[in-house]
């Protein structure tokens, strides 16, 4: 039987949480659960209510020995030359993007079980933490924009889940809004100088190596032009794209205001902590167990310092790694 340890995410402003007390009644291996002091502090909830439903809270370096750690922005991490030994990690690995955090899962040769990936008949496992994504980035940008939605034309690339996110708040704040989806990409980029906001949802293919917003185009916007970068894939679909805080979310280039917040369901930690701890909750026991449900199975992106994932070993060998 494996043990499981919570770890509070170092990212900055990041306040979601994997696991709620509650829901550790969907486990029935509580005592091989290690939670770290003060993980439900952000969301007012006691150590002590984990330990009512038989969790341990434990110090960070006793958790750090679990053989399975979870963490909810896993590529972020800043724990991996803390630990000793192989480990199975989890969390929002985005192995892809996240090369520091790959190249040493596999130097260490990690297990990564990446909740990106988790899909049950065909449907994000977490789909409504990628539309509060939608929700969320929209509703902090324009408080940097100085205007409101109804004021405003809006285009929304991509058609997903995060667009529907965004497209709600949208709407429901009176934007008028065009979503201009894979097929019509060609035709965003004749009409994309007419918005006075552009909200980027595109799940980009990293094969690619042209851009939908250049650099070079960035002088052709009317000045005070945002860009609502909810994918926020540095370098690709949007060229001058690079993290942002919630803390600090926007920069300026050529005019274009850029928001570019990598994690912006953090901006409602009670919401999407809900969201996590419902669903992963059901699949702890079988990771204890090492008997993982096919999902489970399908999400794991690295298999002992293996990389599985064709996209993975694709974006590495452009890189020359």
């Amino acid at each position: 039987m494996k043990t499981m340890g919570f770890l509070i995410s170092h990212k900055a402003q990041e306040k979601r949480r994997a696991l709620l007390p509650q829901d550790l009644l969907n486990i029935r291996n509580c005592h091989n659960i290690f939670i770290e002091k003060n993980y439900g502090e952000s969301l007012r909830i006691d150590d002590q209510e984990y330990e009512n439903f038989g969790a341990k809270v434990a110090e960070r370096k006793e958790v750090l020995k679990c053989d399975c750690l979870v963490d909810v922005k896993l590529g972020d991490g800043d724990f991996l030359e803390e630990i000793e030994g192989e480990k199975t990690l989890i969390g929002w690995a985005h192995a892809l993007q996240k090369v520091a955090f790959t190249t040493s899962a596999i130097e260490k040769k990690h297990t990564v079980i990446a909740w990106e990936n988790i899909y049950v008949d065909g449907r994000y496992i977490f789909y409504r933490n990628r539309e509060v994504a939608g929700e969320a980035g929209v509703l902090q940008a324009f408080l940097y924009l100085g205007k409101m939605p109804y004021e405003c034309n809006v285009a929304i690339l991509g058609n997903g889940q995060t667009a529907k996110g965004a497209m709600r708040i949208l709407h429901g704040l009176g934007a008028n809004v065009d979503v201009y989806g894979r097929r019509l990409e060609k035709l965003f980029k004749e009409k994309m100088y007419a918005y006075d906001v552009i909200v980027n949802c595109i799940l980009w293919d990293t094969s690619r190596q042209d851009h939908i917003i250049a650099r070079e185009d960035l002088k052709k916007f009317r000045p005070g032009t945002m860009i609502i970068d909810i994918a926020n894939d540095p370098g690709m679909e949007i060229e001058t794209a690079r993290p942002t805080t919630i803390a600090d979310p926007v920069y300026e280039i050529d005019g274009v205001i850029h928001y570019e917040v990598d994690n912006t369901p953090a901006l409602f930690p009670y919401t999407v902590s809900h969201i996590l701890s419902k669903g992963f909750s059901t699949y702890v026991d079988g990771i204890l167990e090492d008997c993982p449900a096919p999902e489970i199975n399908q999400a794991i992106v690295i298999k002992d310092g293996v990389i599985l994932s064709e996209d993975i070993l694709a974006y590495r060998k452009k890189l020359n790694l």
